[in-house]
């Protein structure tokens, strides 16, 4: 039997010993939908004593056995995407379209990804006098956030399986559902007991007791920059390697020769989406001050018409944010930006017209945004932007660069070669020029505070391997 009761521990469900059961809330509705049982340290402890015991076979796997394995993953995935989509409309508020293409269907490319670079990865190579081996580091803790739960959930476990490593997860207790469903896409596929464990938990019960344990070799976490520092102080004691995804407040760059009616209308769409509950999301636009009046009423009528509501609506583009906390934060974050003084274009912290049950933010946008005001610095998690003006491109790079994150940057130019220039003195662990497609093959992390490591393709595996250097005479 399998439900957010049970955590997933050594090729069976069980229920947690002294459990904690508290609601799955639709923020549609901000009723519940179902019921998750946090478990605590006792589960951890299951957890990790069958991933031990499963990686003493599998980190000797070969390659085509790997393979195997996440060939069989990948079409047991595909044959349940639709019930994924659904579980994340209903955890995290999703609007059933996007829920099915954009984040069950992330999950799908990141195990494709992971196929194709294992094909081709290099475990070992020969230089003179010397053999560089890459093997598996050991038992890996996985903490996933609720925002995009199968994107980060699958690009840390798929690499460590790839890499030879068994694992951990804890998902978030937000996002229990689709958790589940990929647990026993897991069982499906015939994964080997103990090489994925799952224990359904919160960050006091469950996560710290990841981050602390002994028999865990390395953690790869996901979330807020005030948990990674938590997770990193309770990893130093036994020295394990930890691997961050952290937040993010990434400058737009709309230079002078930029197409601004597309630049401006997609950089709003893009900061919107997914209720802007993305950590790389472009949340701060950097426009030359000349073009201000024509970028606001721009970015004011693609506001006014983006469609927020009810996510089984087909028309609805913005579902609700994810839970009553984050809803809470963004509208004093608005509020707060309007008592700073920035000039409120669209939206507001009030209900959007039309809805008065559930999480939903109307789809916000600032002017005259300076960058020491709040709405500027601080990562707000919902549909909001600010838009801040800039001299020269001097100045814009050193606005960009203001900020305590680097996890991603954005910049628009009609001239390929002048996005380039300007996006190599980005500070940003991703710079994405005139809004490419998304890869699942572009490395994904974080500057400064955004974090440490990369995921995503080979950048992805390495994490998960350590380096042995053979010499001889």
């Amino acid at each position: 039997m399998s439900s957010p009761l049970h955590s997933y521990i050594d090729g069976r469900w069980l229920l947690p010993t002294n459990p904690t059961i508290i609601d799955v809330i639709n923020p549609a509705t901000a009723q519940p939908c179902a019921k998750v049982a946090l478990a605590g340290p006792a589960e951890v402890d299951q957890a990790v004593s069958a991933a031990r015991r499963a990686f003493q076979g599998f980190a000797s796997s070969t390659r085509q056995e790997r393979l195997d394995l996440l060939s069989a993953i990948l079409a047991a995935y595909g044959a349940r995407m639709a019930d994924i989509g659904d579980a994340i409309r209903q955890e995290m508020g999703a609007p059933q379209g996007f829920a099915q293409q954009a984040q069950a269907g992330i999950g799908a490319a990141h195990l494709a990804q992971t196929i194709e670079t294992l094909r081709h990865f290099s475990f070992e190579e020969e230089r003179p006098h010397l053999r560089i081996v890459r093997e598996p580091i050991g038992v890996a803790g996985l903490i996933t956030p609720w925002n995009w739960p199968m994107n980060q959930i699958i690009c840390k476990v798929a690499p460590a399986l790839a890499t030879g490593c068994a694992v951990v997860l804890k998902p978030s207790e937000l996002a229990p559902l689709s958790a589940t469903l990929f647990a026993e896409i897991m069982h499906q596929a015939g994964v080997p007991a103990g090489l994925f464990n799952l224990v359904h938990g919160d960050g006091l019960g469950v996560g710290q007791a990841i981050a602390r344990h002994p028999g865990i070799d390395m953690v790869s976490f996901t979330g807020s920059t005030r948990a990674g520092i938590d997770v990193a102080r309770l990893a130093a004691d036994t020295v394990k390697r930890v691997s961050q995804e952290l937040g993010g407040k990434s400058a737009n760059i709309l230079l002078p020769d930029a197409d601004f009616p597309a630049a401006v209308a997609a950089g709003v769409r893009h900061c919107f989406s997914n209720s802007g509950q993305s950590c790389n999301a472009p949340t701060r636009m950097l426009v030359p001050e000349d073009r201000y009046a024509e970028v606001a009423e721009i970015a004011a009528a693609t506001a006014n018409a983006v469609k927020v509501g009810d996510p089984l609506d087909p028309t609805t583009e913005v579902g609700p944010v994810s839970n009553a906390n984050q809803f809470a934060k963004i509208r004093r974050l608005i509020q707060t930006g309007v008592a700073e003084g920035a000039e409120l274009l669209a939206g507001g912290p009030e209900m959007p017209a039309g809805l008065s049950q559930g999480f939903y933010i109307r789809p916000t946008v600032f002017g005259r945004v300076t960058p020491a005001m709040t709405v500027s610095r601080e990562e707000i998690f919902g549909p909001v932007l600010s838009i801040l003006t800039y001299r020269d491109e001097e100045e814009a790079i050193a606005m960009a660069n203001d900020t305590v994150y680097g996890l991603a940057a954005y910049v628009q130019s009609g001239d390929p070669a002048h996005a380039l220039a300007v996006g190599r003195r980005l500070q940003a662990g991703t710079v994405y020029l005139n809004n490419p497609e998304w890869s699942p093959a572009v490395p994904f992390g974080g500057y400064k505070q955004s974090g440490n490591g990369r995921e995503y393709a080979e950048f992805g595996l390495a994490e998960f391997l350590e380096i042995k250097g053979i010499a001889s005479r």
